[in-house]
């Protein structure tokens, strides 16, 4: 019988001898082959704008108004949320890589039914079954790299994941762009079929070389195992300082609670869910898919009627995302988490304000070509969104939790982000035709709420390690003292101790 989890022994190779130093570059090698995962999220994100506003599309589909549009594009959302839930039962079960295969081998089939579509129906239940795996891989690859980064560049390595799907958008709306001119009316399917391939790539991948996290592989009391993994990425000398820490942090949180999905609405890992849940939800709701999703119609609003210049424009919003997701990558650990969150909102509220001027000015002013000034407010958008939100918000939802419960809290801070989603990408094209440009006054408050949000309800993590954090946030001594543990004077619990056992 095939087992879902790897099973197989991870041994030191016989030709390594001595201590092995940290070896980097196999980090950020594993980091940037799961977020292959990433690729994918970041293409769909930025493949439907244009095919959903082309006259062709339009012309074989024919939605009914624009919530029929809407909702081809946001049901792929609530595909989204299902895939992220999941992550709880299936993280911890099969494993996080193993866990990213599943999720590739239901996006090709999300893929393949969407790209043969011919009618409404089809298409979305195409982009639903689709949304499941592409809410996996959302997930599933932050809570793997978080796991196997070192904890001063983990901003960095969420970083890298976060620049590989920008680099997806990148390639999504420039394939769009190119594909578009092709003189026949199925043009879209070709960008829609081609995701196929990095898909399958990765499945086969996380299945046959990617090695299990290695928290997960403490939870399995594979603690050999899991050092072993820990050598490779951090060095024998780290890892027998990280295994200790892990073990003894899985060892206290077993004899203190059994990590169900209740625990996680119940104090004290409620103040943590919440904060998760929070962030990741503000990513969302204050604009970024709306301008993603519909930025072909977005600047048609603003003034400019021709369909070749407003996807050119849209193809720069891809390049925009890329050239600034290497900043994170450099400068994101250099700051804290909420210093990085507050100056993005600064700027997002300024660049949805832009966006409101430019609109409301092109009513009146239908052929002025200071029309095409709104070009810069989303750009402007994105380089302050992908410098802070971009990388903070799933760096900070992936780290905040203690290890038994950070697979159930990833999944639901994400599945958060995607319910967002969905109300964002649902909500933004009727409230576009209802109020235009006051679609923009209501992210720039959003905004606002935000920024209230980071400065007084978040807690600072830059720079402390993942076994940190249940002190951090109080939630170990809160499960200690109500277990009848020895806690001291600055709420440090005298841990069980657990020997490393082998397999």
């Amino acid at each position: 019988m095939i087992s879902i989890k790897q099973t197989k022994p991870i041994r030191r190779r016989a030709t390594e001898t001595g201590k092995r130093p940290a070896n980097l570059r196999y980090v950020y090698l594993l980091t940037a082959f799961v977020s292959i995962g990433a690729l994918l999220f970041g293409y769909d994100q930025g493949v439907m704008g244009v095919i959903v506003a082309d006259a062709r599309w339009i012309s074989l589909m024919k939605p009914a108004n624009s919530w029929v549009t809407g909702a081809v594009v946001s049901l792929y959302d609530i595909g989204c949320l299902v895939g992220a839930m999941s992550i709880g039962f299936l993280a911890d079960r099969c494993g996080r890589e193993r866990t990213l295969s599943i999720a590739c081998a239901v996006f090709v089939v999300g893929a393949v039914l969407q790209s043969a579509s011919y009618n409404i129906t089809s298409i979305t239940i195409g982009r639903v079954i689709l949304g499941y795996g592409v809410g996996c891989c959302a997930g599933g690859v932050p809570l793997y790299v978080s796991e196997i980064a070192p904890a001063k560049l983990r901003g960095r390595i969420i970083g890298i994941e976060q620049m590989i799907l920008c680099f997806g958008e990148l390639v999504a709306f420039w394939l769009n762009y190119g594909f578009n001119y092709l003189d026949i009316p199925d043009w879209w399917r070709i960008p829609l079929a081609i995701q196929v391939v990095p898909a399958v790539v990765l499945a086969v991948g996380c299945w046959t070389w990617v090695p299990p996290s290695p928290r997960w592989l403490v939870q399995q009391d594979r603690h050999q195992c899991a050092r072993e993994v820990l050598a490779r990425l951090h060095g024998d000398e780290l890892a027998d300082l990280q295994m200790a820490e892990i073990a003894e942090e899985v060892a206290f949180e077993r004899a203190v609670t059994t990590a169900t999905w209740g625990d996680m609405f119940k104090p004290p890992v409620l103040r943590v869910t919440l904060l998760a849940m929070g962030v990741q939800f503000f990513q969302q709701i204050t604009g970024t898919n709306s301008i993603l999703y519909y930025t072909p119609s977005l600047f048609e609003r603003g003034g400019i009627t021709d369909p070749k210049t407003a996807n050119l424009a849209t193809g720069g919003v891809g390049v925009v995302l890329f050239v600034f997701a290497w900043v994170p990558i450099f400068l994101f650990d250099r700051l804290g988490r909420k210093t990085w969150l507050q100056i993005g909102l600064v700027g997002m509220c300024g660049a949805m304000i832009g966006i409101t001027v430019l609109q409301w000015h092109a009513e009146s002013n239908p052929n002025s070509n200071g029309n095409y000034a709104i070009v810069a407010f989303p750009y402007l958008f994105y380089v302050f969104f992908n410098i802070s939100w971009g990388v903070g918000s799933w760096t900070y939802a992936t780290e905040i939790f203690p290890v038994m419960y950070r697979a159930k809290g990833n999944a639901l801070s994400t599945a958060s982000l995607w319910l967002s989603c969905y109300v964002v990408a649902q909500a933004s094209p009727p409230i576009a035709t209802a109020i235009g440009w006051g679609l923009y006054i209501i992210y720039s408050c959003i905004c606002v709420l935000a920024f209230v949000f980071v400065r007084y309800a978040m807690v600072e993590t830059r720079g402390r390690t993942l076994e940190e954090m249940s002190a951090l946030f109080g939630v170990e001594s809160t499960l200690a003292r109500r277990s009848g543990m020895e806690v001291d004077g600055k709420g440090d619990v005298v841990h069980v101790e657990e020997s490393a056992r082998d397999e």
